[in-house]
């Protein structure tokens, strides 16, 4: 698959998740085997482009090519110059959010509360697509609700607008994560367009990625929630679709050095501070299988500095290494 000048390869990419897919992740699963990682949510809005959350997201330095950057917003020349000041910190393609079901973020009419707007929807991605020299990429659902799934509409303004590829989740807006994701709306949507389309939704196993891609004719399949905790399932899709057989499940050993590594690179990106209350959510996701996990979970989310978080961590997998029950005492 093709966006633009840039190959991706495997075809296998890593959702924009707020919250989740900041630089550090975005490395790890890039390493581990995605073809494309898109930045999290970034604001159009200029005013909020200095804070200290921004200048994360926009912190590319390093990062495996190429670099989307999802922006975010309503009006289309903000979203314009939100567009060429993202290609001025590194973007090398810029994605418009019209997905995301969040409140806060449809309240705005911003996210998937666009789709809703088709009039609206057209300025912008024109806007957007005029103002910058590199691909413009789009993320939309099947519709606001049952009684509105207009994607295919949407997807026919996105390819005249000059979008070089299209994400499209399988679900409504009103579904947020809810229910299972549909796939005929998206195989309707592949066969009227002559652009790259990208099934999201649900695919959470190497016979489900190929699966969705047998159903919808799409060109790659796009992984969500299913890669926290878990981002070695970009290596398995990439796997699974190309032998048609499943790789052996990491060690517990590598698992380790995966997490601390991760561990790492966030406490060395946020700070000491910052990095260890983002870490826990990541922790949790980790070791949510374990049946240890509660207890787990209980200790490391009181861990107030790097080093403790580290060594608690270590300790852990170490035990499971072992095949001993993990000794997991109070936090001091």
């Amino acid at each position: 698959m093709r966006i633009g000048s840039h190959t991706i390869a495997p075809r296998v990419v890593l959702a924009p998740m707020a919250g989740v897919t900041d630089k550090p992740f975005r490395v790890l699963c890039k390493r581990l085997g995605a073809g494309l990682c898109v930045s999290e949510m970034t604001t159009s809005d200029p005013r909020f482009w200095t804070t200290a959350k921004s200048r994360h997201r926009m912190d590319h330095a390093g990062e495996p090519d190429p670099i989307s950057v999802q922006i975010a917003g309503t009006v289309p020349q903000i979203m314009a110059d939100a567009a060429r000041y993202n290609v001025d910190h590194g973007a090398q393609i810029v994605d418009i959010n019209m997905g995301c079901p969040a409140k806060k973020v449809c309240n705005a009419w911003a996210g998937s509360a666009l789709m809703r707007e088709p009039d609206l929807v057209a300025r912008i991605l024109e806007a957007v697509v005029a103002a910058v020299d590199v691909p413009v990429t789009l993320k939309i659902r099947t519709g606001w609700d049952h009684d509105q799934r207009n994607a295919p509409t949407i997807a026919r303004i996105a390819e005249q607008s000059g979008i070089a590829a299209l994400a499209v989740h399988g679900r409504t807006r009103d579904q947020q994560y809810t229910g299972t994701a549909e796939y005929d709306t998206i195989a309707a949507i592949k066969a009227q367009l002559s652009i790259p389309v990208l099934a999201n939704g649900d695919i959470d196993s190497p016979r489900k990625a190929a699966f969705v891609l047998a159903h919808t004719g799409c060109d790659a399949v796009m992984v969500g929630r299913a890669a926290q905790g878990r981002p070695w399932i970009f290596r398995e899709i990439a796997h699974f679709l190309e032998h048609g057989e499943e790789l052996a499940p990491p060690s517990l050993e590598e698992i380790r050095d995966i997490l601390i590594g991760h561990l790492e690179h966030l406490h060395a990106f946020y700070g000491e501070v910052s990095g260890v209350r983002i870490a826990r959510k990541h922790l949790g996701w980790y070791a949510k299988d374990r049946p240890e996990n509660a207890a787990f979970r209980a200790v490391v989310n009181r861990a107030e500095s790097a080093e403790q978080q580290l060594r608690l961590t270590r300790d852990y997998f170490d035990a499971l290494v072992a095949g001993v029950a993990p000794d997991l005492p109070a936090a001091a």
